[in-house]
């Protein structure tokens, strides 16, 4: 029972937080403004939209794609369908609950491929470490080439004092918590402590690999696919089809972080573009309506393919077991 409601409230939450965020954004505007946004929608160049989608699923195909090699290392097999449809299944997972697509992955491999799931999430850890690592790096690069003008909006958005406090307990608790698990014999650590042992194969299995390039070739699209998507999704709309590539870079960082620690962006995605984009002097009605078109294009991308996978998984296999 106490699962259930912990399970209950980590899906309702974060879509109580979204709809806050909606709430919070469109009442900041007049009849007259929401009257723009809705022109906005009415007048954008729904080309670009389809071109963005296009970039998006490559990203989502070299996703699937990419993940064998990691698998194969370990000695397991897994063919493009069954991990594109488990991709898909992450994604559509994450809109509800925040990061629970990379433990959906590791099921479905578990279920139609009988991969061990430490092993594929593992697996899967390890793509995010990378993809982390990447992610840095254009954060990085945005407070670099647009370092006066986010610095402002840093400080002002971001509470730094409560994130060092955060860091400091959150420090003292890996530390109490490495002790515990690796520094005693209690019974439920040496369960974990197995686990981890599968874990951590699955993680350095990047680092291992002899497809090491490939897997950083398809590393590389899938990155340069994201930011595609996004820059084909600005041009949508007069007032953000020339924007400079440090302002869209910018941009697309913060997009990436709203949809990273939120359930797939729902409200904080658009208002977080309409404000970064405010900084460089985007009306804020055209910056919330490119974020709206942005995340009800891609989010329409996944409940489809998402919802689609759902269904198709298991015939997919019921026929591979027939033949």
């Amino acid at each position: 029972m106490k699962a259930s409601i912990k399970k209950t409230i980590s899906i309702i939450l974060p879509l109580i937080l979204g709809v806050f965020l909606v709430y919070y954004a469109y009442n900041q505007f007049t009849a007259q403004q929401l009257q723009e946004i809705k022109l906005q929608f009415q007048n954008a160049n729904y080309n670009f939209i389809v071109i963005s989608t296009i970039f998006s699923l490559i990203s989502l195909g070299c996703r699937a794609y990419r993940w064998k090699y990691s698998l194969n290392y370990m000695g397991y097999q897994s063919n493009f369908p069954n991990n594109f449809m488990a991709v898909c299944i992450g994604y559509i997972m994450n809109l509800t609950v925040p990061r629970s697509g990379e433990i959906s992955r590791a099921l479905v491999l578990k279920n139609y491929k009988n991969i061990p799931f430490d092993k594929g999430f593992g697996s899967i850890i390890s793509e995010r470490v990378i993809d982390f690592v990447i992610l840095l790096l254009f954060i990085f690069t945005s407070l670099i080439i647009q370092f006066n003008t986010l610095k402002d909006f840093v400080l002002t958005n971001i509470p730094i004092e409560k994130i060092i406090y955060s860091l400091i307990i959150l420090t003292l608790a890996g530390i109490l918590g490495i002790y515990l698990l690796f520094f005693t014999q209690l019974k439920l650590m040496v369960l974990i402590r197995s686990k981890i042992k599968g874990l951590t194969e699955g993680v350095l299995s990047v680092f291992k690999m002899p497809q090491r390039k490939a897997f950083l070739f398809y590393t590389f699209v899938i990155w340069a696919s994201y930011v595609a998507t996004f820059y084909y999704g600005m041009k949508s709309i007069s007032e953000t089809d020339s924007l400079s590539i440090g302002i869209i870079i910018s941009s697309f960082v913060v997009g990436s972080l709203a949809i990273t620690f939120t359930n797939g962006g729902f409200g904080a995605f658009p208002l977080m573009i309409s404000q970064i984009l405010a900084l460089y002097g985007i009306s804020m009605t055209a910056g919330t309506a490119v974020g709206w078109i942005l995340w009800s294009s891609q989010t329409a991308i996944v409940i489809i393919l998402g919802g689609l996978s759902f269904i198709f998984l298991p015939i997919f296999n019921k026929k591979q077991k027939i033949n």
